[in-house]
């Protein structure tokens, strides 16, 4: 499995939150308060909330008592086995918290050190990527500019020890790793390094190391550019102007930028970024909520790229943050939106700390793009499936084939100014849909995938080959790709997923080639870097190839019957 000293590079949207609200904490009552007031108070988890008492019953803060204190007292007591009155706590907080909404949870105070790395936009630690194979601990990369790249540590280098203790063995997780590698900026530690037959060691001085949500910038065409994003972090916005200014550098005009599987994140960070393609005054987006008035978010001057022409992709994993982008492009009519519906998660959170216990993550608002579409999908008692159920519907249904599967409520339309018809209910509709195409897909390709087992492959053929590889060139080796290498990085692919249990079956031609483009994508990413990799990926890619042809023809488009459209006699 591949790793960070911070956390795995995948993103998915399981709680795609746009993060919390950059108002001051404001601690807003729950409505369904009075059912489980007791409980709130009485588990002490949730004591430091200070949550006022609403509704029928009166107001006033709780005391200890109540059947839930006495049932946890009794079980201590009395029940047959060891509990954890901790864990027991926990679970009644999470299933208190379960029957307001998906998004509303609680958090531990560990997991809340993890998932803030992240969305911070940096960690402390050396400065590495690393791969568990073989029970060794193996350099993925060296981050670029970060204290382990500028010691010289390179991709392929096996790390034996860390400050004169041995690393390795079948009990070696990513935790451990994390744990011995990370630590305070300022601190030091000793590593021994392995490549080859040498051995030698490097002191290093751990440092803040950044974690780019911005993760591609190129040049498409001579006029037209592509930027993809993965999260909305606190730098993303910076680092998306910085990328922005590159394509215009390069001479560009207009941009691509893909939100595919991007599960959103911070609020302030994505306001100020669609508002750099929009003229002053015009509304970003809107927040309410039953205790919490509300509030707009504006462009507050010209933006820099109000000029530009904007292609904005979506997918079924594009969530919250990305909703909001996708969501003030499409109602302003300020670009258009290619791919497929987004995942439908309008729900904003605020996060109250709790004293020494973690977080409470809780559910204070609705965001409503610029016509007033709120755009959370039906869950509890108004959804008519699961809410975790909502892909596999989304299949059977055929919506992910079929524009005309879309759900378009009558009763949610709402117009843009210049006559587009757009639905709220449940995610952003594309303005042109592009569908998923399962022939180049598979149960296999998508095991190889989510296991790891294509990294892990690319990186074991990419460290075998090192010495080939660096004597032909990066650019030369993978343009076009060679035959003889592919096939030896299939059979090295096909020996893990088979060390692993997971068999390899007969493929389609279509699908056989996408599984080959997958793994040579991962080698360019362990020779070349994110960069190079995209610039592969997105040759040949459907979704980015049709926003890229409705840049190019954008003087074609006009809005008939309430859809946008190109002209007659255009496809």
């Amino acid at each position: 499995m591949t790793d960070s000293e911070s956390l795995p590079t995948v993103q998915t949207p399981n709680d795609p939150s746009p993060g919390p609200d950059p108002r001051p904490s404001v601690r807003p009552p729950s409505p369904f308060l009075p059912l489980y007031f007791s409980v709130v108070l009485l588990l002490g988890i949730l004591l430091g909330l200070g949550l006022s008492r609403h509704g029928a019953g009166g107001g006033g803060m709780a005391r200890p008592g109540g059947p839930l204190w006495e049932v946890l007292d009794q079980i201590e007591r009395s029940y047959v086995d060891s509990v954890t009155r901790d864990e027991l706590e926990r679970a009644a907080v999470e299933a208190m918290l379960a029957q307001l909404d998906p998004h509303s949870s609680y958090i531990s105070a560990e997991e809340l050190a993890a998932m803030a790395e992240p969305m911070e936009g940096n960690f402390e630690g050396i400065g590495v990527e690393f791969i568990i194979q073989d029970d060794q601990l193996r350099v993925w990369d060296a981050i670029a500019g970060g204290p382990s790249e500028r010691a010289g540590i390179r991709s392929g280098d096996h790390i034996l020890k860390v400050d004169g203790e041995p690393i390795g063995g079948p009990e070696l997780t990513n935790a451990e790793v994390m744990k011995r590698l990370k630590g305070p900026r300022g601190t030091e530690v000793k590593l021994l390094i392995q490549r080859g037959e040498k051995e030698f060691e490097v002191d290093l001085v751990r440092e803040k190391i950044p974690i780019y949500s911005v993760v591609a910038a190129l040049p498409v065409t001579p006029r037209i550019g592509y930027i993809k994003v993965v999260r909305f972090a606190q730098t993303t916005d910076e680092e998306f102007q910085a990328a922005m200014q590159k394509l215009k550098a390069a001479g560009n005009k207009k941009v691509i930028i893909d939100l595919r599987s991007n599960g959103g994140g911070y609020l302030q960070q994505v306001v100020p970024m669609v508002a750099s393609f929009l003229r002053k005054g015009s509304l970003v987006v809107y927040t309410e909520g039953r205790n919490s008035p509300r509030r707009t978010y504006d462009a507050p001057v010209d933006g820099p790229w109000v000029d530009w022409e904007v292609a904005v992709l979506i997918d079924e994993n594009s969530a919250s943050a990305s909703e909001i982008f996708a969501g003030a492009i499409q109602d302003l009519d300020r670009g258009i939106v290619v791919g497929r519906r987004s995942f439908g998660k309008g729900l904003v959170q605020e996060e109250f700390g709790l004293e020494g216990a973690g977080a409470l993550r809780l559910t204070i608002a609705r965001f409503h793009t610029p016509t007033g579409r709120a755009i959370q999908k039906p869950y509890g008692s108004e959804a008519i499936h699961g809410y975790e159920d909502d892909w596999e519907v989304r299949f059977e249904s055929g919506e992910l084939f079929h524009e005309d599967s879309i759900p378009r409520p009558d009763s949610l339309r709402f117009v843009t100014p210049g006559g587009k018809e757009v639905f709220g209910g449940g995610g952003i509709s594309p303005d042109f849909f592009v569908p998923l195409d399962t022939l180049r897909t598979s149960t296999y390709l998508s095991e190889l995938s989510w296991s790891g087992l294509i990294r892990a492959a690319a990186f074991e053929w990419v460290d075998r080959n090192r010495g080939a590889w660096g004597a032909v060139g990066a650019p030369h080796l993978f343009r076009p790709v060679p035959a003889k290498w592919l096939a030896q990085a299939l059979t090295t692919l096909e020996s893990l997923a088979t060390a692993e249990g997971v068999r390899t079956p007969v493929l389609s031609p279509a699908a056989q080639r996408n599984l080959e483009r997958e793994l040579w994508g991962e080698i360019i990413r362990a020779v070349e870097g994110d960069e190079a990799y995209y610039t592969f990926r997105i040759e040949g890619d459907p979704v980015v190839g049709r926003g890229l042809e409705l840049l190019q023809r954008s003087h074609e488009l006009q809005v008939v019957d309430g859809r946008l459209s190109l002209k007659p006699g255009k496809p």
